[in-house]
């Protein structure tokens, strides 16, 4: 990975070589191993004037002649760059493949980047009437709030949670120790915590990030060669839901990371209970229970007691978010399924450094695109 932040002194071409050297030298990797290249990013042409992507990188590295794919899902589309990339190995056709996700995103206007991440909800029910991200998650904050007893003060916890974890993170976009008190109770919370979109506030949300996250995937036989530390990718899974929220049966429920997360545990004859630790697409922070408890780890309606217990801190019986999450580590949303893999990776190695999940040896990440649209789930597997 790149440092995740903001780089006013690097292109996105810079942030992809960056983190795709470290790959290729972590996985040591002769890059005459290299088959394909697949870069993963949603916004390179509308915010860094910048297309063809993968070809452009696989020149930079020196990889030519192998094949360049660019993958884009969305804010999903690191996973799947992922996902298609193990096909890829899986099927035969590729023994190496290198795929690195990335973003260039914090130099553009606030409004800019809201409407072309927006451009992922129904064109015609929800984005001409001015449905952005934010609002559709304030409508789902609200709904499960009402539901399941979730308070504000379980939102401001979530937060506090990640951000301490992204503290133990170098990589991470916000180094900052946040309190409940400070973001939630204090007399000047109103000013450093204003509303985005009633419920959701400033701390309940991730940043703007640039970044760039790299991994090399082979078969087996290829890690043996290349002297690699190898984790073995256990199971992926991939589902979609209807892309207008309103058209699902009920809008609180994330059918398609039931589905996704379902297929990726039979693919790695797996239960939840198998799992150690997660990395979840907390874009903003009540995605956190929800997707813990849809992808089966705590029954519906119950992960912000799970939270309260400690059940998820970095020290608890499930880690969630250990890097920070896309609340703290950030969000560049091309990079972001990608970076996932890599915290898992590091993690069941065990070179978490200080954010190091104790007896991890199976972790499960997801990835959104939209508002739950279309939804990556992996699993990680160590020694």
């Amino acid at each position: 990975m790149t440092k995740f932040g903001r780089h006013d002194d690097k292109s996105l071409m810079d942030l992809l070589v960056e983190a795709s050297i470290k790959a290729l030298e972590d996985a040591h990797a002769e890059r005459a191993r290299i088959d394909s290249v697949y870069v993963a990013t949603m916004l390179a042409g509308e915010l860094t004037h910048q297309t063809c992507v993968a070809n452009a990188l696989t020149d930079q590295l020196g990889l030519l002649p192998a094949s360049a794919q660019r993958i884009e899902n969305g804010t999903a589309s690191g996973s799947s760059a992922i996902i298609n990339a193990y096909q890829a190995v899986a099927s035969g056709v590729c023994d190496t493949v290198l795929v690195t996700g990335g973003e260039k995103m914090r130099h553009a206007p606030a409004a800019e980047i809201t409407d072309w991440i927006s451009t992922m909800t129904h064109p015609t029910a929800e984005y001409i009437h001015g449905v952005t991200l934010p609002s559709l998650a304030a409508m789902f904050t609200r709904l499960y709030m009402e539901r399941y007893g979730v308070t504000r003060e379980h939102l401001a916890k979530v937060a506090v949670k990640n951000h301490e974890n992204a503290l133990k993170n170098p990589y991470a976009h916000i180094h900052q120790k946040i309190t409940v008190e400070g973001i939630y109770k204090s007399p000047e919370s109103e000013i450093n915590n204003p509303v985005i979109s009633d419920p959701i506030r400033l701390y309940d949300c991730c940043p703007v990030t640039d970044g760039a996250a790299s991994t090399v995937l082979c078969s087996a036989e290829m890690a043996k060669k290349m002297s690699a530390k190898a984790i073995k990718i256990g199971g992926v899974g991939n589902a979609t839901d209807p892309l207008a929220v309103c058209e699902r049966k009920d809008p609180i429920v994330l059918n398609a990371l039931k589905e996704a997360a379902a297929r990726a545990f039979k693919m790695a004859d797996l239960k939840p209970q198998d799992i150690d630790l997660a990395e979840l697409h907390d874009a903003f922070e009540i995605l956190e229970f929800a997707e813990s408890e849809d992808a089966g780890f705590f029954e519906k309606g119950t992960a912000h007691e799970a939270l309260e217990n400690g059940v998820t801190s970095l020290t608890g019986e499930f880690p969630i978010n250990p890097s920070g999450g896309l609340k703290a580590r950030g969000h560049p949303v091309g990079a972001t399924g990608v970076a996932q893999v890599v915290e898992l990776t590091w993690q069941l190695r065990g070179e978490a450094g200080e954010r190091q999940v104790r007896r991890a040896r199976r972790g499960f990440c997801c990835n959104f695109a939209g508002f739950a649209n279309n939804v990556s789930a992996i699993i990680l597997e160590g020694e």
